[in-house]
């Protein structure tokens, strides 16, 4: 756990803070940028864009086909005004972090090198971290990619809610808003993506008990150009109805205790700094799983039981 903490650190601070690289160096015109001399790390140089393989963790689903001509029509005139960001496998072998679009447009016409970060990130949890946060940060990802983004930053990466609204410089609430998102129907979670709805409208739908509510909603505002207060005005009228009362109150039931569980994990997560879930049955027992990823990580959970158990006894 420490040791992805210490890469991604050093990761972010190359992604996030350009002006770490000499001025000269973050200028429009590459043309004098000296090649990559096959060992250096953490600075700008020159690359074979045959050398790049893709990014195993890219969170993007969904390319504009206007939007990405346009960024070759950009790069043809201006040349390319952001480096992609990579990391070095071997001597001059490469795996992009960022960039895949601007990657792909250098390709199709027809650059042979391409200007680039080449950073230093230790294991690949740092890696998917950095891909994930650099994304959400720099490119312009849908609502959905970013809900799985940050999903994937819990599950796979281990980091609490809290820890990513502070990465991505977002509150707490929008985080979770935005993983809530995920819970949508499919159907909704594609007009959210074709940008039929916006995240207002999503996050209305939500509160509707059951996806087949929830789609008559999507129909009535496709129809009617609904606005989102107009929606919300909607879903309350939908939930106050008689027939839906019932369901409405199950399903806030169990939303509630959805919430509560996680903010127990949440805690839990900070006490034993790794993945924490918590399973509840019906009857009130459950269990409680703590993960860890190596014989030292196990053995300082142990150390740390043991500091609990004299705590208390």
């Amino acid at each position: 756990m420490s040791k992805m903490k210490t890469g991604l650190g050093r990761g972010l601070d190359a992604l996030m803070n350009p002006q770490r690289f000499k001025e000269e160096e973050t200028s429009a015109d590459y043309s004098s940028l000296q090649k990559d001399d096959g060992e250096k790390t953490d600075f700008l140089a020159k690359i074979l864009v045959g050398n790049i393989s893709p990014n195993p963790f890219q969170p993007r689903t969904y390319f504009d086909p206007e939007a990405f001509e346009e960024l070759k029509k950009s790069i043809l005139s201006n040349g390319l005004i952001q480096p992609i960001t990579v990391r070095r496998k071997a001597s001059n072998l490469y795996e992009l972090i960022s960039g895949e679009r601007r990657l792909k447009a250098c390709i199709e016409i027809g650059m042979k090198d391409i200007p680039a970060y080449i950073i230093k990130v230790d294991t690949d949890e740092a890696m998917l971290a950095l891909a994930l946060i650099e994304n959400i940060q720099r490119e312009k990802l849908n609502p959905i990619e970013i809900g799985i983004a940050y999903r994937r930053l819990m599950e796979e990466c281990h980091l609490t809610q809290e820890q990513i609204a502070d990465k991505v410089g977002k509150d707490r609430t929008t985080v979770a808003n935005t993983i809530r998102l995920l819970k949508l129907p499919q159907e909704l979670q594609d007009s959210l993506i074709k940008e039929e709805i916006t995240s207002g409208h999503a996050r209305a739908l939500i509160n509707l008990p059951g996806e087949e509510l929830q789609l008559e909603a999507l129909k009535r505002i496709k129809e009617n150009n609904l606005s989102v207060r107009k929606v919300e005005q909607l879903v309350k009228k939908l939930v106050e109805s008689p027939e839906n009362k019932k369901r409405s109150v199950t399903s806030t039931l169990r939303t509630s205790s959805n919430a509560e569980m996680r903010n127990i994990e949440d805690k839990l997560q900070k006490i034993f700094g790794t993945k924490v879930s918590c399973r509840q049955k019906q009857d009130g027992s459950g269990e409680i799983m703590i993960e860890f990823y190596s014989t030292d990580e196990l053995e300082r959970l142990f150390e740390l039981f043991e500091i609990i158990n004299k705590n208390y006894s």
